[in-house]
């Protein structure tokens, strides 16, 4: 046996491989997906000979499947209902009816480019159903267009895969034996699949969410495993009990999960994330690999024609009659249309059927592989790297790092946004105080009345566009789980969380290890800031620093407790919040909130420590 046949080395191979390729795209900036499937064909039998998939046998099955499970559960995890309400007919209108007019063209396009019998044409067709949540979830996060449209596609591409799935393997056991089974037949199939797998995924995603909302069933530290195993279990035991329903089963059991409330779904929706990233890229590798350059090749110019009807032809049939009647726009329509990649679970099912169409003697398994791979990389390539410029001509893509969303409108934090005003800087506010949002509003400032934790909110606040988002508010727990909420909804935008030294409960290692800012330079009593600007007892002073700072000592965590409250340092053009670690250099401006009675304390250790006075202190910080 070749050494490189080792199933344990095949895997590990190919999940450094799929890692290493996900840390290069990110540099470069291209889809991951597209790494992943050059990485899979090149390090491939055909070619470098390292990555051998045959070595694995029919436990590449069973990892396959273990990892759709894991990966559609954590798909299930993030679909929010409300949200999914605003879209509910266009999304409704592509699973159901789109479903049938992609298998429909998908069987034309085979049926007249490449000649197949209707046989294996539909059989394709009912293949690229799917699309691809594990594709269209990283290429949205990374051009960010608008919440409709987002909404719309990650959702279709999540139940489009249950329902693809089942689809595909009911027409592969009606045509095994057309003679005895009728369409009728076929519908039924198809009907208890899916309706199996939606109670039985109900069912037992109530039972974790269950055990997650009583904190004595899990042990803490064990959730995330616990949750790994359970995505599995119900994936087996859903297909054992009614065969190929549980797909449907594990996105029902993340989509009832995801809608607990529970303190450690946060935590959670991490793990499953990043373990998605790990499996997605482990098997893209595997499964691109285990294809036959000369099969696509062997398929010719029909081949890449039949791909072309998919893209140009099928799909924008499938959305514009889909979307007819809705109140989406023509450019929004124009961008779904172009938006349909296919993923692991087209790459997954057609491997099967592959097998399976071997083993029952129904000639054309491998050139229909082929195809759908031709269908995946051409579409990942095309339609991924082809994403951006597009939403961007149809002027889709939302503006990223304008302005900050500051949770909390108080007199302290209505202080802060006036000093990024006065900077140029845009400045919404989160609040559910009625009082502190009418005033924010009456100083002219955009206020979502809302909760900061809640989706609604930020999606209001718009905070995957902002250049930052400040948790601001007395409590420094609400304003860490603020950061925390928005690191999950927006990956990549910097956060400040402002930090009670009486209080204890969210330390600044805390605030390190989850990646936020330290606001004001340091923890401060948040309370007595509060009722100080309240009482009109702050004003503002305005330094340049004369010197580049180096020295801790001199940094303003070594101000005295209580006299002054760091708000914003300007350095050129830019203007931010003053944080923890922030060391001046040679004409930085600050600007900072000084008690009244503490003024002349304030200045004298400016003055000692290179700060000199660019303006008289202001008049008071108003009150509400």
């Amino acid at each position: 046996m070749h050494p490189l046949d080792d199933p344990a080395l095949v895997v590990s191979l190919a999940m450094f491989a799929g890692v290493a390729a996900q840390v290069v795209a990110r540099h470069v900036n291209v889809p991951g997906i597209v790494l992943l499937l050059v990485t899979g064909v090149v390090l491939g039998p055909d070619l470098a000979g390292v990555i051998r998939p045959h070595a694995l046998g029919r436990g590449l099955e069973g990892i396959v499947e273990i990892a759709v499970a894991v990966i559609l559960f954590e798909g299930g995890l993030s679909l929010n209902l409300r949200v999914l309400r605003t879209q509910q007919t266009p999304i409704r209108r592509l699973v159901l009816l789109g479903a049938v007019i992609t298998a429909a063209g998908g069987a034309v396009c085979a049926r007249l480019c490449l000649g197949w019998d209707w046989r294996r044409a539909l059989l394709f067709g009912t293949l690229v159903i799917v699309t691809g949540p594990t594709v269209i979830t990283p290429l949205l996060r990374r051009i960010h267009v608008r919440h409709s449209v987002e909404t719309i596609l990650e959702a279709e591409g999540i139940f489009i895969d249950a329902l693809g799935a089942t689809i595909a393997v009911v027409a592969l056991e009606v045509l095994q034996a057309a003679a005895s089974h009728r369409f009728d037949t076929a519908v039924l199939g198809v009907v208890s699949r899916f309706g199996f797998g939606t109670v039985f995924g109900i069912a037992s995603g109530a039972i974790f969410a269950l055990s997650m909302r009583l904190r004595s069933t899990l042990p803490e530290g064990l959730l995330n495993v616990t949750a790994l195993a359970s995505a599995i279990l119900i994936l087996e035991a859903s297909d054992a009990i009614v065969p190929e329903s549980g797909i449907t089963a594990v996105i029902l059991a993340g989509m009832v999960v995801g809608h607990t409330r529970s303190h450690e779904l946060g935590e959670l929706r991490e793990f499953k994330e990043q373990l998605t990233v790990l499996l997605v890229a482990t098997l893209f590798v595997l499964l691109s690999a285990d294809v036959r350059i000369e099969d696509v090749r062997a398929l010719g110019l029909p081949g890449v024609l039949a791909v072309f009807g998919l893209i140009f032809v099928v799909r924008p049939v499938n959305v514009f009659a889909s979307t007819f009647g809705t109140k989406l726009e023509l450019r929004e329509k124009l961008f779904l249309a172009w938006m349909a990649p296919r993923g692991i679970v087209a790459a997954a099912v057609s491997s099967l059927f592959a097998e399976r169409m071997a083993d029952i003697g129904i000639p054309g398994g491998t050139a229909m592989r082929a195809l759908v791979f031709l269908v995946i990389g051409t579409t990942v390539i095309v339609q991924g790297m082809g994403a951006g410029w597009i939403a961007s001509l149809l002027k889709l893509r939302l503006p990223r790092g304008v302005g900050y969303a500051v949770l909390g409108a108080h007199p302290m934090a209505r202080a802060l946004g006036d000093a990024l005003r006065r900077a140029g800087e845009e400045v919404v506010f989160i609040d559910t105080n009625a009082d502190s949002a009418r005033a924010a509003e009456e100083s002219g400032f955009k206020v979502v009345f809302g909760d900061g934790l809640d989706e609604r909110g930020l999606i209001k606040a718009r905070v995957e566009t902002r250049r930052a988002c400040i948790g601001a508010t007395p409590n420094e727990s609400v304003n860490f789980l603020f950061a925390r909420r928005v690191r999950e909804w927006a990956r990549g935008v910097t956060t400040y969380v402002a930090i009670d030294r009486t209080d204890g409960g969210v330390s600044l290692d805390m605030v390190d290890r989850n990646r936020a800012r330290v606001l004001f330079a340091g923890a401060h009593e948040l309370a007595d800031w509060r009722i100080s600007a309240e009482k009109s007892r702050l004003q503002l002073e305005r330094r340049s620093a004369s010197v580049d700072c180096s020295d801790d000592a001199t940094s303003f965590e070594a101000l005295p407790a209580g006299i002054a409250l760091p708000l914003t340092v300007s350095r050129g053009k830019n203007t931010a919040p003053v944080e923890r670690f922030y060391r001046a250099k040679k004409d930085d401006e600050v600007e900072l909130a000084v008690r009244a009675e503490s003024a002349s304390e304030v200045a004298t250790w400016l003055d000692e420590n290179g700060w000199t006075k660019v303006a008289e202190p202001s008049a008071p910080i108003p009150p509400p």
